[in-house]
């Protein structure tokens, strides 16, 4: 643990290496960088405080950083309603990131219901009746075979603002099955 005393020596030592090796004057580019400053701060008071135009210049200049800073302002309070207004939009939209909009009406959901279902050209289209109430689809008619019957209704069910699907269908022969109570 370094004592009060070897830090002053060390201090010390150094201060008597930058003398001898000339390390502790500055150099020529320090010499150089003060006079340009001197020299700009020189002509910078002369301009400002010129007998015949100095008032001017001054209240110019004063009038010119106001503007500079008012600018400055509107300009942040802009950038700054577009980032609030941004995340704003972002944040809504992943509170709504599920959600598709309003529902269909059942006139429009029976539409959309049947030319989903009727794309598939193997679906007979004359021998099935789709209806819809308050976005339950009931189905009615006869299908070929039990795999129709099944992915008839779980494509129905899968159509956005479809609730329930009540599946009616049944195979050749088979009796109709009656609504549900």
């Amino acid at each position: 643990m370094p004592t009060h005393r070897s830090e002053r020596a060390i201090r010390e030592a150094r201060a008597a290496y930058g003398r001898i090796t000339g390390r502790d004057r500055p150099g020529p580019a320090r010499y150089l960088l003060v006079g340009i400053v001197g020299a700009l701060g020189g002509a910078a008071a002369a301009f400002l405080f010129d007998p015949q135009r100095g008032r001017t210049r001054r209240i110019q200049l004063g009038d010119r950083t106001a503007a500079l800073v008012r600018g400055l302002k509107r300009g942040l309070a802009r950038r700054q309603r577009a980032v609030t207004s941004t995340l704003a939009g972002k944040a809504q939209a992943a509170r709504h990131a599920g959600e598709e909009g309003p529902l269909p009406n059942d006139e429009a959901l029976a539409a959309k219901v049947t030319s989903e279902l009727f794309r598939d050209p193997s679906v007979p289209k004359g021998g099935i009746n789709i209806n819809v109430e308050q976005g339950r689809v009931v189905l009615r008619g006869e299908v070929p075979d039990e795999g129709m019957r099944r992915a008839l209704e779980k494509s129905a069910a899968a159509i956005p603002g479809v609730w329930d699907v009540e599946n009616l269908l049944h195979l050749p022969g088979e009796p109709a099955p009656t609504a549900r109570a």
